[in-house]
């Protein structure tokens, strides 16, 4: 008799990846858990609101979060949240999850959608503030900043760029910057210093952020002679790189240098019958969109690799 704790598939990650792969396999009467450690819908539960989704002209990121997960458990996926991984075993027949509670579970495909995260600036106010006037996506939040009054922090390629991106919307953007010079390339730099909505604040970096309910301003300190400015400004957009959420799985699947996870166009990973989908896996653009694709098509592949196997 099959175990309880067997499925065809376990699903690692809750994010909008995660459950289209849920709503699709489950769709199909295939057997899936989907582990996530946060609750149902990943970094999209920060935005406070997704208007660019298609065929949705406004919904709140957390709503749109649990509306998947709603899809994918009417289907009859189980989805376990605020749940840790502590070890797993993916070489093999069959693969194997252990929680970091103690609970094992077994599959015969995995589908790796853990996500990701901006990195943050780790100053006080932030984590207040976040989705209340600070934003780490311009193509996500652009919008609500319109004829308003911004700031982009940040130094490399996607700052630079995306602070462009930003004038489209705001009256003026200032970017601030630890160093007295880039590190995007020359056309990027040339690109903004020619955009007469854009200012620069060099060898500065945010000390901290304040507001009442939504946020008001910004102390900006001097790295040069330790100044501490107050900037008042109507949002600040944070451009400092993106950490992928897999450190559990180094050293266990091919991961390039940024810790990306490395798949094919079928989302298929080094490892057979272990796929991968959203923001963890090496590629250009993450928006909810993209993410949602990538988890359809791992999901297909998935089933496709379980029909090889006569599973189902």
């Amino acid at each position: 008799m099959e175990s309880a704790a067997h499925y065809d598939v376990i699903v690692l990650g809750g994010g909008p990846a995660g459950l289209t792969a849920a709503i699709y396999l489950s769709r199909a009467r295939v057997k899936t858990l989907v582990l996530t450690e946060g609750t149902a819908g990943g970094q999209m539960t920060l935005t406070h609101e997704i208007a660019n989704y298609p065929g949705i002209e406004k919904i709140n990121g957390y709503m749109l979060g649990s509306v998947m997960k709603k899809q994918a458990t009417a289907f009859g996926a189980v989805v376990k949240g605020n749940t840790g991984i502590g070890s797993m075993s993916l070489d093999g027949f069959p693969k194997s999850i252990t929680t970091s509670d103690g609970q094992t579970f077994t599959s015969d495909a995995v589908i790796l959608a853990t996500g990701g995260r901006s990195r943050t600036l780790g100053v006080p106010g932030e984590d207040t503030f976040r989705g209340k006037g600070i934003s780490y996506c311009a193509t996500c939040d652009g919008d609500f900043f319109t004829g308003k009054e911004i700031v982009a922090v940040g130094g490399g390629n996607s700052a630079l760029e995306e602070a462009v991106s930003l004038t489209k919307y705001a009256t003026k953007v200032t970017i601030v910057h630890q160093f007295d010079h880039f590190q995007a390339f020359e056309y990027a730099v040339e690109e903004a210093r020619a955009n007469s909505k854009i200012s620069f604040v060099m060898s500065s970096t945010i000390d901290s952020f304040y507001g009442d309910e939504n946020l008001e301003g910004v102390k900006i300190k001097n790295m040069v002679n330790g100044e501490v400015t107050d900037f008042r400004t109507d949002g600040v957009f944070v451009f400092i790189g993106y950490v992928p959420n897999t450190e559990s799985l180094r050293g266990i699947i091919n991961i390039n240098e940024r810790g990306e996870i490395i798949a094919g166009a079928d989302m298929s990973t080094s490892i057979e019958g272990v796929y991968a989908a959203g923001d963890a896996i090496a590629k250009r653009y993450r928006q909810v969109t993209t993410a949602v694709s990538d988890g359809t098509v791992a999901a297909l592949a998935a089933a496709d690799y379980l029909h090889s196997l006569k599973r189902i």
